[in-house]
C-alpha cells in the first residue's frame, strides 16, 4: 500500500475533498482480491460470455468485479457517479456521466479479457477518476504480477511506490510501438495504422491497453497508438503516462478527450517528439 504522506487525497476541483488515494488503492485491490483472482486459471465455460462477438469476452470476474468496484467507490466518495465498462453494456446512456458536473468513477474491472481467460498474467484491473472531463487520479492494477501504477494529477506517477518516469528514446533508436490489435479494427483502420509501418519504427499489436500504458509509463515501450476511444480502456493510462513525463496527442494535435469525438487514431508516448513523430505516420497512412 502506498504511504498517504505521497498523494494524501486526490485534488478535486472547487473546495471539496476528494478520497484518499491509499483507500481507493486499497478498494481495488481487494476487488481483484475476492472477485478476480479467485477465478484466473479456474473459470467455467459458462462463466465466459460472447459479447459483440469472438473477441469481445466478459466473464463473472468482470461482472463481480465491476459491482464490487461501484460499491467501494461510490461509498469513498458520496455522490460519485460510475461509468464502467459492463455498465455501458447494459446502458448506453451510462456513458452521458462523463459529460455531466459529478465527481466519476471509470472502471475496467479486467481491462485484458482474453489473456485473462487464457490464464495468462497480462491483465489488470483499471480506475480513474474525473470530473468536469478532466482526469483527476488513476490506479492501474495488474493483480497477477503484484504490480500497482497510481497517477495524480499534478503529484506524478508511481509503480509500487517508485517514482515513474518515462525518459526519452536514444537518438536513432528503432521506436517500439503497440497499436490496436487486428482483430479490432476496421479495414480503414487498419489503413490508418500502416502509416507506422516505415522506417524507424517497429509496430506490434498491443494486449492489455492498461497494461501497454503502464510499460511507456516505465520506459519499456516508446508509444501506442489506438484507434477506438472509449473511456475506461484509455483514461487511467493516459493520466499515467502523462504524469510520468510523457505526452499524448489525437490525430488532430488537440489532447484525447475522455468525453468522446476524438480525431482518431491517437497516440501515447514516451515524450512530446515520440508523439509527434507517431501522430506524423498515422496521419500519412490515414
Amino acid at each position: 500500500m502506498i504511504d498517504d504522506s505521497v498523494y494524501g487525497t486526490v485534488p478535486l476541483p472547487g473546495a471539496a475533498q476528494g478520497p484518499r488515494v491509499s483507500a481507493v488503492e486499497a478498494a481495488v485491490r481487494a476487488a481483484a482480491a475476492a472477485e478476480i483472482m479467485p477465478r484466473h486459471r479456474q473459470l467455467a465455460a459458462h462463466e465466459i460470455i460472447e459479447k459483440s462477438g469472438p473477441h469481445d469476452l466478459v466473464t463473472i470476474a468482470d461482472r463481480r468485479a465491476e459491482e464490487h468496484l461501484t460499491a467501494a467507490l461510490t461509498a469513498l466518495l458520496p455522490g460519485s457517479l460510475v461509468v464502467g465498462e459492463e455498465a455501458v453494456h447494459a446502458d448506453p446512456a451510462v456513458y452521458g456521466a462523463l459529460r455531466g458536473d459529478a465527481p466519476v468513477w471509470i472502471v475496467d474491472p479486467v481491462d485484458g479479457t482474453r489473456q485473462f481467460v487464457r490464464g495468462e498474467p497480462g491483465f489488470c484491473t483499471l480506475v480513474a477518476l474525473a470530473q468536469g472531463g478532466e482526469l483527476l487520479a488513476s490506479w492501474t492494477y495488474a493483480a497477477a504480477l503484484d504490480e500497482m501504477a497510481i497517477a495524480v494529477r499534478g503529484r506524478g506517477a508511481t509503480l509500487n511506490g517508485t517514482p515513474l518516469r518515462s525518459g526519452a528514446p536514444a537518438p536513432g533508436q528503432v521506436l517500439e510501438v503497440a497499436m490496436s490489435h487486428p482483430d479490432y479494427t476496421t479495414d480503414a483502420q487498419k489503413r490508418a495504422l500502416l502509416g507506422l509501418r516505415t522506417e524507424g519504427i517497429a509496430p506490434r499489436a498491443c494486449g492489455s491497453a492498461g497494461l501497454e500504458y503502464l510499460a511507456v509509463a516505465r520506459g519499456a515501450l516508446d508509444a501506442v497508438a489506438f484507434n477506438w476511444e472509449l473511456a475506461w480502456d484509455h483514461a487511467a493510462g493516459l493520466l499515467l503516462v502523462t504524469e510520468a513525463g510523457g505526452a499524448q496527442m489525437t490525430l488532430s494535435g488537440e489532447p484525447y478527450r475522455i468525453t468522446g469525438s476524438n480525431a482518431l487514431p491517437f497516440t501515447a508516448a514516451r515524450d512530446v517528439a515520440t508523439a509527434q513523430r507517431v501522430r506524423e505516420c498515422l496521419r500519412a497512412g490515414a
